[in-house]
């Protein structure tokens, strides 16, 4: 399913986001709802929602007078997709340079860094037990 997904424009992007964090389906009207700092007409939302069913993202059905939409892919499968992207193309694939430039931008906090530790050390042991 990874391979098939494609990167989103920003505005699509948040529209997902506002899907996967409500209880599906939803309608436009909820939706418009929950990202109404965004001032966007009805029409508008309609737009991105429609390339977003044909991009794959969601189906829709029509009940009554509303369409009820659906995503088809899931959170966490579109945020592996942006992180494989993001760490091939900016970091060419390389652990180090995400870290280091993590470090060299003070964004990582000491909690921060006992999480990486925790997972590269349930990533070793996961290894060594292959």
């Amino acid at each position: 399913m990874i391979n098939q997904i494609k990167k989103l424009p920003d505005a699509e992007f948040e529209i997902m986001k506002t899907i996967w964090s409500m209880s599906e389906p939803v309608t436009s009207s909820q939706i418009a709802e929950k990202m109404s700092d965004h001032n966007w007409k009805l029409p508008t939302l309609t737009s991105f929602l429609k390339r977003l069913i044909e991009k794959g993202f969601l189906r829709t059905e029509k009940t009554g007078k509303e369409r009820q939409y659906y995503s088809l892919v899931s959170q966490s499968d579109y945020l592996k997709f942006e992180t494989e992207n993001f760490f091939g193309s900016v970091h060419n694939n390389s652990l180090s340079s995400l870290v280091t430039n993590l470090y060299e931008t003070d964004k990582l906090s000491s909690q921060d860094i006992d999480e990486l530790i925790r997972f590269l050390e349930e990533v070793k042991d996961r290894n060594n037990d292959k």
